[in-house]
């Protein structure tokens, strides 16, 4: 008896194995934007104020270009405030220039952003 190649036998262990490997994709999961509660911080009303941790967009470069043109520079630059997808709002801090201590706001439309 001849004995069958160890490329033949490893070809017939796939085709009656499937295409599992090919079908079974893992997905990550999405990211959700946690809110972080700072401590001692509340508003006029006592109702405690979150912070929310700075995330890059798709859009935080061209809303980064926007806020410069309005005199606002510096920080850690232009923050996701949503959920990523077709609208997001972004936010970024001023320490520098013209608006010294004041936020910008833009938000962004399938990449179309305008300030808020």
């Amino acid at each position: 008896m001849k004995r069958a190649p160890l490329s033949l036998i490893v070809l017939v262990a796939v085709l009656l194995g499937g295409c599992t490997p090919f079908k079974s994709r893992i997905e990550a999961a999405p990211v959700a934007a946690a809110k972080l509660s700072a401590p001692g911080l509340t508003d006029p009303d006592g109702t405690p104020i979150e912070r929310v941790p700075f995330r890059l967009g798709v859009s935080s470069a061209t809303v980064e270009k926007m806020a410069k043109q309005q005199g606002c520079t510096g920080g850690q630059g232009a923050g996701l405030v949503t959920e990523a997808g077709p609208v997001e709002v972004y936010r970024m801090r001023c320490e520098d220039g013209a608006m010294r201590g004041k936020m910008f706001m833009a938000r962004c439309e399938l990449r179309q952003c305008v300030k808020m």
